[in-house]
């Protein structure tokens, strides 16, 4: 079956369209992920989506059925790496230098999805009512296992999952305050690494 998007072009902007033929699901996520940050995700139509990408209604249900599908797709993207991540963790020695690389790769991760991740903060009561919301949150449950020792303290544990959501709060956080998008990211991932560092600490020398 043929993409039904193929021949949507403007004769203002054949080359860019052309370029980007081959990546309408991308193209649909990156739309859809736009309005719903705008206006709500609840507020938020196929047909509106369908009219920012000068597609039909048809053209995007090739590709998604609902809205819930088109998030289902973003946060597996996401998911993707830290799925990997997690793998490589349990590969390699719990010690504090693979402890911070995890955090290191995961700070990557979050910047390379910073617009997927403002919605998440921005609209967390409408993700606990969809299927991604908890597939997500198991995944953060696994995550800080990767960092954490089965037998921290209590302190120590909340260290560990502290260092998490202090890098996806800081990006929430730091996105209006004037500076380098990289000298930011390093500046919430160093906080994250103190962090995960007195926990590792505290376990070393209980």
């Amino acid at each position: 079956m043929s993409d039904p998007t193929e021949g949507a072009t403007d004769a203002t902007d054949a080359t860019p369209k052309r370029q980007r033929r081959g990546n309408t699901r991308q193209r649909i996520q990156d739309v859809a992920l736009e309005l719903f940050a705008e206006q709500g995700y609840e507020k938020t139509s196929l047909r509106e989506i369908a009219e920012r990408l000068e597609v039909t209604k048809a053209a995007l249900y090739y590709h998604f059925k609902t809205k819930e599908d088109i998030l289902i797709g973003l946060f597996q993207d996401l998911q993707r790496p830290i799925d990997e991540l997690i793998e490589w963790a349990g590969t390699q020695p719990r010690t504090l230098d693979t402890k911070r690389e995890i955090l290191r790769r995961y700070s990557l991760a979050l910047a390379g999805a910073a617009p997927l991740f403002r919605f998440l903060q921005e609209n967390q009561a409408t993700l606990r009512e969809l299927s991604v919301g908890e597939s997500f949150k198991d995944r953060m449950v696994r995550l800080v296992d990767t960092i954490k020792e089965p037998d921290a303290a209590l302190t120590d544990q909340v260290r560990c999952t502290s260092a998490l959501f202090t890098m996806h709060a800081g990006m929430f956080a730091l996105r209006d305050v004037e500076g380098d998008p990289e000298d930011k990211r390093e500046a919430v991932l160093e906080v994250a690494i103190d962090l995960v560092t007195q926990a590792h600490a505290g376990t070393q020398n209980s």
